[in-house]
């Protein structure tokens, strides 16, 4: 099964797939995609591998990725090899996007989407703390992010409004079930 772990940023996504990756580790069944990502490794978040806009491409158009796509001025992809895992039998957890999930849908047979949803202050409050961004370009994320309404049999909503420890064990949860 291919598992979608969306929602806006700062919800905490990272923080609670760090911290299920690292719960499962022992478990075979689970493989956490590494994302390629236009972004300098560096530049914090999660850990993902850094390709510049040509490799990207390339890799696009020779149907390298089994998904990809561009947010926020980035371009994001999961290489093929993600569909070997789910041939195999094996659980893909991914961070995704919400722009992909009808694309994810059509593409694979057994998907999950697990959205992780927060408040809208506490949202703010995360984004000000990564340091990334001006306080205008965080008005101006979260003005992009209106609420998030996924409906679906395949989708589980988790709030991540408490601690990263309960966060993290509700997404274990939800990936066990």
């Amino acid at each position: 099964m291919l598992v979608l772990v969306v929602g806006p940023s700062g919800v905490g996504k990272d923080t609670l797939l760090d911290g299920a990756r690292i719960a499962l580790a022992d478990n075979d069944r689970f493989v956490f995609a590494r994302r390629e990502i236009t972004r300098p490794a560096a530049a914090g978040g999660e850990d993902h591998v850094e390709v510049d806009e040509a490799t990207f491409a390339s890799r696009e158009a020779a149907g390298g990725y089994a998904l990809s796509w561009r947010a926020n001025g980035l371009a994001y992809g999961v290489r093929a090899i993600v569909v070997e895992h789910l041939e195999l039998g094996r659980t893909v957890v991914l961070n995704g996007s919400r722009a992909i999930i009808d694309d994810a849908r059509s593409r694979f047979a057994a998907i999950q989407v697990i959205l992780i949803a927060a408040d809208r202050h506490l949202l703010a409050e995360r984004l000000a703390g990564r340091g990334r961004e001006t306080t205008a370009e965080i008005e101006a994320r979260l003005a992009r992010t209106p609420d998030i309404d996924l409906t679906g049999r395949d989708v589980v909503v988790i709030r991540n409004d408490g601690t990263p420890a309960e966060g993290i064990a509700r997404l274990v949860t939800a990936l066990r079930g």
